[in-house]
């Protein structure tokens, strides 16, 4: 069985905001669909022909922003894969969006971190071996 992820689908407090994150991460990315509901709510979805973050607006504010790694429960950071991490990691902060992790060095991947406008956490990974014992080892520490 083949598993992958098709898409996250994340309720934001601005639409066009985390667009604009999402295609500084990803280029390629494009508008898939835009719409607006009979009720006044706007939902995006935004990616690839293959992969994409759907985007709903949301109807009401939370007392305070969800911070990831609080204990509370929620999502911790999203992860994707990319081909040059340190390009991507450029674009962002040339972009202005904070890093919420100081990149960490391993022989075999670059992990690069960044807040969202709605601050959740962003893991960016390179892999530099298609090796999974190498792409997945856990006990390297620098």
């Amino acid at each position: 069985m083949t598993v992958r992820l098709e898409h996250a689908n994340l309720c934001v407090r601005d639409v066009d905001a985390m667009i604009r994150f999402l295609r500084t991460a990803f280029p390629d990315f494009k508008i898939r669909a835009d719409r607006t509901d009979p009720d006044g709510s706007r939902w995006v979805h935004v990616g690839t022909d293959d992969t994409y973050i759907a985007l709903s607006e949301a109807d009401g504010d939370a007392d305070r922003p969800f911070q990831p790694y609080s204990g509370l429960p929620g999502v911790n950071h999203l992860g994707y894969e990319v081909d040059d991490a340190a390009a991507l990691r450029a674009r962002m902060l040339a972009a202005g969006y904070q890093e919420s992790t100081v990149p960490n060095r391993h022989p075999h991947r670059r992990r690069v971190y960044f807040l969202d406008p709605e601050g959740n956490d962003w893991e960016f990974v390179q892999y530099f071996s298609a090796d999974p014992a190498e792409r997945n080892d856990y006990g390297f520490t620098s």
